[in-house]
């Protein structure tokens, strides 16, 4: 396996992880402002389930800060410990 292949391998994995981590920041953005719009149309259809719907509203957009973390340690784990250079390196050997 030669220095161009690998170096072709961390290119194509480093455009992958961007395009994972922009998809993951605007799901969450998207996420955001889908959970708080309906919290704001349910508060203002009915003003007294307000602090049932701010509680729903708080842990749903807790479990949806949680995905874009573990997307970024997905990414990282891609860039720093790549296993498909390695993947790569078994398919060689093999061939």
């Amino acid at each position: 396996m030669n220095a161009e292949l690998i170096a072709m391998i961390y290119a194509y994995t480093a455009v992958g992880v961007g395009v994972i981590l922009a998809a993951a920041g605007l799901g969450s953005a998207i996420g955001w402002g889908l959970i708080c719009a309906k919290t704001l149309e349910g508060i203002a259809r009915q003003p007294e389930l307000r602090p049932q719907l701010m509680t729903n509203m708080f842990i749903f957009a807790g479990l949806m800060e949680s995905f874009p973390f573990i997307i970024l340690a997905f990414a990282m784990w891609f860039l720093f410990a790549n296993p498909f250079v390695g993947a790569a390196a078994s398919a060689i050997g093999a061939a």
